[in-house]
């Protein structure tokens, strides 16, 4: 794709990706991504904010083909999607150089192996004039690495992200045309990156307080002509209380475990509480990171493997672990044969998670009356936990 004019003298450059359906081997992209830079030209000097990812090199170094002059290239994050194909730039432009946090400095030389003699780094709030237009460069730590900052184009009032308000979308609009659809992604994108580190998040959306801007140009996704719709997402994702809302994910082998998780579904909705469930065997993990980022509640559905939990379920309570949500209450349901320490094992893997355990349901074999009786009281005490909280 060609570059694209934005506003006068600021074009988006870098790639669309339709077909990557996986990012870090991990986080599953069902809508493909894009990598952007963005070329700024001032009236004295020309500057490159971030780069592409490596395998779209090409079509990034094709963009700059008519760009005689790059004074300098900005890596607002140090991670390979955003700053792989620097290397190359500065290749192409051996007198221009490269502008980071001090942090970032010493990650892009470990990462990339980029000279030192090629960087200038900037304090937070420092300013660089391009002649008519000036960049102020703003640290924006743990979002979502320790390095990052943006920055401020303060004539044009546009604010360069990267990945802070990212979402992950491939498509040909350059500015965000469908707020429903760019909400979910962006959603997936903040519960399965950003969500670890909110309450520093946090301090970086106070900072952006001070600054008028109208535009606001991620790293991932399209172009935000309404910044107030991800900033209000934003503040509401890290700020916002709980819903009256229990995440239910589970794995069952031999329908023990799916014959409670049923039940008990439906004596949650009966008390008004709504319910995300998710199986594991198929579930896209990205729909799971994105119910805990509002759920009051966490419960693992899991049948006893070799005395503890299964695999599955022990990677969900890992999954929540690691991304911290602002989950309030956690249970354990499910079913065993002869015994074991499914309980134990996955109340030790969630240290990070600031939670009240409510009594867990644990059956042997296939759940009795008994047993039936006990998910009702379990789904009675999550109702009125929620209850007593005000969640809604």
């Amino acid at each position: 794709m060609k570059a694209r004019k934005i506003k006068d003298r600021i074009y988006w450059m870098g790639s669309v990706d339709w077909d990557r359906r996986l990012f870090d081997a991990l986080i599953p992209l069902p809508d493909g991504t894009s990598y952007n830079a963005y070329l700024i030209e001032g009236s004295k000097k020309t500057v490159l904010l971030d780069s592409t990812d490596p395998q779209m090199a090409d079509e990034l170094l094709g963009q700059l083909e008519g760009v005689s002059k790059l004074d300098y290239v900005v890596s607002h994050h140090a991670e390979q999607d955003h700053s792989g194909t620097i290397p190359q730039v500065l290749k192409k432009y051996p007198d221009a150089k490269l502008i980071s946090t001090p942090k970032a400095k010493g990650m892009l030389i470990d990462l990339l192996r980029i000279p030192e003699e090629s960087f200038i780094t900037v304090k937070d709030g420092e300013t660089l004039s391009l002649g008519d237009k000036t960049l102020k460069f703003i640290h924006a730590p743990w979002v979502h690495w320790p390095e990052t900052m943006v920055t401020y184009l303060e004539e044009d009032k546009i604010l360069f992200s990267c990945d802070f308000f990212g979402s992950h979308i491939a498509t040909t609009d350059l500015f965000v045309t469908d707020e429903g659809r760019v909400y979910e992604a962006a959603k997936r994108y903040f519960a399965e990156i950003m969500m670890p580190f909110r309450n520093v998040i946090k301090k970086n959306l106070e900072k952006l307080e001070s600054y008028d801007i109208e535009m606001i140009a991620p790293g991932h996704g399209q172009i935000f002509p309404r910044p107030a719709f991800i900033i209000d997402a934003y503040r509401d994702w890290i700020l916002g209380p709980p819903r009256n809302t229990v995440v239910l994910p589970y794995v069952s082998m031999h329908e023990s475990t799916k014959r409670m998780v049923d039940y008990f579904v439906s004596a949650l909705v009966e008390k008004g509480v709504r319910v995300e469930q998710f199986n594991l065997a198929v579930t896209d993990i990205g729909k799971l990171a994105m119910a805990l980022v509002d759920a009051a509640t966490l419960v693992v559905g899991t049948p006893t493997v070799l005395a503890g939990p299964h695999p599955y379920a022990a990677y969900s309570a890992f999954l929540a672990n690691a991304l911290r949500p602002k989950t309030k209450f956690i249970s354990i349901i499910g079913s065993y044969g002869w015994g074991g320490k499914t309980v134990e094992t996955l109340a030790g893997m969630i240290p990070n998670l600031k939670v009240e355990v409510i009594a867990p349901v644990l059956c042997k074999g296939v759940p009795s009356e008994k047993d039936l009786k006990a998910l009702d009281d379990l789904a009675a005490a999550i109702s009125q936990k929620h209850k007593e909280h005000n969640f809604t």
